[in-house]
Formats: structure tokens, C-alpha cells, sequence
């Protein structure tokens, strides 16, 4: 008994510790941007000697941070909902239907993994400024509709569902597509929130394509937009701080809000074949 107690504090004082490492950063981030800008220099204290909440204000204001935010989510949002569908019409092919050279395809797909995103940036630009979607919402989403990591995540999952729930449909007369939207997408609901939130995460995180195919503010978005905003106030730490926290925010919440989703739908799609 004495064993496992001592085991158990050992376990926790370790996550305590990580858990510590990880939050330090974003506290650090916090606090520097309520600082003014002598403090980020001089004071050696993590905690400030004042409290300049107007920071948030000054650093809303100094660049169009609204229209990088709605460039943000207007683009999240197309790519979400890309995955969520064009992923799952996949994934369901892999795992239900039956067509030529079906294992060989999804061997190609899982090497397109070990291919390095760069490596497919050039040619991808060169399409998108041959159809003239360079600084549009068209360059931005479209060449990211699809995903391999969310095809191969939705297809483990819909492998793991009970192929007789399929046959008790179609015996009682539905259809591939009755049976696709009404008995796979709900059983399936921890995996699309998985694929969800990763795909969000991706999208709003994302700087080098976007930085690529925009050119204007009324295009960029928030990540290219808080480089941009460095190189204006590359020495005003406070300022900084402030304007990559408002960029912080959404992702932390959508996490917060989806995680239980998020460690379900990894279990059940990573465990079972």
C-alpha cells in the first residue's frame, strides 16, 4: 500500500512539474504584455510593477487585427469543413467499399505522410497562380480541402464500426448514402470532433502558406499578421505579447472546450483496425 501511495506522488509530482513547464511560457506571455514597455527591459520579476491593461487596446489598434481574425476563421472554417467532408467520403471508400487497387492506393496514401510539407510547396503555388488565386480566400482553402492525416483517422474508425449494423440497413432498404449519413456519421462523432480540432488547430496556426499566396491586409491572417506587426514594434515586447495572446486565445478555447472529443476519438480510432 505504502508502495503504490509512493508511486502515485511520484506519478503526480512528475505531471506537476511538466504541467509547470508548459503554463510558464504562456504566464511569462501574460504578464510581459501588461507591462510597459521600460519594465519588459528592466524588471526582473515575472510579475509587473504595473498593470497596463491598455496595452490590448494600443496593439488592437496599431495594426487591422479584426480583419486578420476574420481572414483566420473564414479560412479555418472552409478547411474544417473540407476535412470533415471530402476526408470522410474517403475514408469510408477505404474502409467499406470494394474497387481496384483499394490496398495499394491507401499504401500511396499512408507514404504521402513521410513527405515533407515543403516539398510540396512549390508546385502547389505554381497551380494556384496558374488558376490567379494568389491574395484570395480561394488560395487560401482550396489546396487544403483534403487531408491524408484525417482520411487514415476517419477510415480506422469506420473500420472499428460492426459491419451487421450496415447489413441490418440495407436489409431494411437504405441506401450506401442512407447508410453512410444516418448510421456511420453519428456512430463516428468522437473522430470528426478529433479531426475537427486538429484541423482548426492547423488551419489557424498555419504561416508559411498563407504568407506565400497573400499580399495584402485584406487577406493575411492573424499569424502573418503578428510578423508583420514584429517587424513594425519588433522592440515593443509589450505590444507583442499582447496582439500573439489575442491569437492565442481560440485555440486554447476550442482545446478547453473539445478535449474529452479529442482523447476519445484518438482511442477509439487508434486502437482498433
Amino acid at each position: 500500500m505504502k508502495r503504490s501511495t509512493a508511486t502515485a506522488l511520484g506519478r503526480h509530482a512528475v505531471l506537476i512539474v511538466g504541467a509547470a513547464f508548459v503554463v510558464m511560457p504562456f504566464l511569462w506571455m501574460f504578464t510581459t504584455s501588461l507591462q510597459s514597455r521600460a519594465e519588459t527591459y528592466s524588471n526582473g520579476s515575472i510579475l509587473p510593477t504595473s498593470w497596463h491593461w491598455e496595452n490590448y487596446a494600443v496593439a488592437w489598434e496599431a495594426a487591422p487585427f479584426g480583419q486578420y481574425y476574420l481572414n483566420s476563421l473564414i479560412m479555418a472554417a472552409g478547411i474544417v469543413g473540407g476535412h470533415l467532408v471530402l476526408d470522410a467520403f474517403a475514408a469510408y471508400a477505404f474502409a467499406r467499399l470494394r474497387f481496384p487497387l483499394k490496398n495499394a492506393i491507401f499504401v500511396v496514401l499512408l507514404a504521402a505522410l513521410m513527405i515533407p510539407t515543403f516539398v510540396t510547396i512549390i508546385p502547389a503555388y505554381s497551380l494556384v497562380a496558374s488558376f490567379g488565386w494568389i491574395d484570395t480566400y480561394w488560395g487560401l482553402i482550396v489546396p487544403r480541402l483534403a487531408d491524408v492525416f484525417g482520411i487514415i483517422l476517419l477510415r480506422q474508425y469506420f473500420a472499428s464500426i460492426p459491419s451487421e449494423l450496415e447489413d441490418a440497413a440495407r436489409i431494411d432498404g437504405c441506401s450506401r448514402v442512407g447508410i453512410f449519413f444516418r448510421i456511420m456519421v453519428p456512430l463516428a462523432l468522437p473522430a470528426f470532433a478529433t479531426l475537427g480540432i486538429f484541423s482548426f488547430l492547423f488551419a489557424w496556426n498555419d504561416f508559411l502558406w498563407p504568407l506565400l499566396v497573400t499580399n495584402s491586409d485584406e487577406l493575411r491572417t492573424i499569424q502573418i499578421g503578428l510578423s508583420a506587426f514584429q517587424g513594425r514594434y519588433g522592440t515593443s515586447w509589450n505590444y507583442l505579447m499582447a496582439g500573439t495572446l489575442t491569437a492565442t486565445v481560440p485555440s486554447i478555447i476550442v482545446f478547453m472546450f473539445f478535449q474529452r472529443a479529442l482523447i476519445r476519438g484518438i482511442a477509439a480510432s487508434g486502437l482498433k483496425d
